[in-house]
């Protein structure tokens, strides 16, 4: 018994531990998952009643799910797409030497470690229309005065500001990992040869910095699409349904109208999008990790 517990230490010591992180990922989604198929509402006793796939033929017949699914992908790829290009940018710029280096990598963890709901009520201050910073910089430059939070057009634009201004420190920090841990000899063959900082840049940097790139714009995508907090706590989906997500559109079926069914339905599908785009880009970048 001794032996066999020798033996077998590495797996048993962590058993527990795997086991309670296990339970509490399956069972919520074991549970939503069966719910999903109940129609069910918190505001009477009635316990939940099997219909099948009702709930989702209602979700993808509701015109608010397809509005919040393009509102979803539209958030989520332009603000990614935006922290991966400047978060390249700020990485290099890091990467050189200067005074006060360390100070401003530090400065550059303050967005992220500030609580989302707190970051959300400062920019509503600054997206203020009357006496917020953004409409006086823009009267400043001569430009009129914005609704930045209360128009249907430009309601989207401003979210994405801010989970850029949030996130893209983050990238920027992955990406001077990676650019650290690079080999010096490319970079030596490439002077000596003759080659422009672009050329360098462009045909040694970005392609040995792609797995790293991936990785960040995988951790980014992921939690973007899941992006709850700053929305709710700025627009709360508004005005009308206009930076209404998923995730918002969710918490409204099922904590203001009380269709948990609907709400699951729309939860699992939600899952099945993060889920797919998640092992998509995973596929990418050991396809890219491959080839370098």
């Amino acid at each position: 018994m001794s032996y066999w517990f020798d033996k077998h230490v590495k797996w048993i010591y962590p058993l527990p531990a795997v086991l309670f992180v296990a339970l509490m990922m399956v069972f919520p989604i074991g549970y939503t998952f069966w719910l999903s198929f109940n129609e069910w509402s918190m505001s009477n006793v009635a316990p939940p009643l099997w219909v099948a796939f009702e709930n989702y033929k209602e979700l993808f017949a509701d015109e608010l799910f397809r509005q919040s699914l393009w509102t979803t992908f539209y958030f989520t790829f332009i603000a990614v797409a935006v922290q991966t290009v400047l978060g390249v940018l700020l990485a290099l710029l890091l990467n050189a030497h200067f005074i006060g280096k360390g100070i401003v990598k530090t400065l550059f963890l303050l967005p992220m470690v500030a609580t989302p709901v707190a970051i959300g009520l400062v920019w509503v201050l600054i997206y203020e229309p009357n006496v917020g910073v953004a409409n006086i910089f823009l009267q400043v430059m001569g430009l009129p005065a914005q609704e930045w939070l209360a128009s249907p057009d430009l309601v989207l634009p401003s979210l994405i500001i801010i989970d850029v201004w949030e996130w893209t420190p983050m990238i920027a920090l992955i990406v001077l990992a990676g650019l650290v841990s690079l080999p010096k000899d490319p970079y030596e063959a490439a002077i000596v040869d003759g080659a422009n900082r672009f050329q360098i840049f462009w045909k040694i940097t970005l392609p040995l910095l792609q797995p790293t790139i991936y990785s960040a714009v995988l951790l980014r995508l992921i939690d973007a699409l899941k992006t709850f907090d700053i929305i709710y706590a700025t627009t709360q989906g508004g005005p009308g349904t206009s930076s209404q997500t998923l995730n918002i559109y969710g918490y409204v079926l099922g904590f203001q109208y009380f269709q948990l069914g609907k709400a699951s339905a729309l939860l699992m599908v939600f899952f099945a999008i993060v889920l797919a785009l998640s092992i998509l880009v995973i596929f990418l970048r050991k396809k890219v990790g491959v080839s370098i």
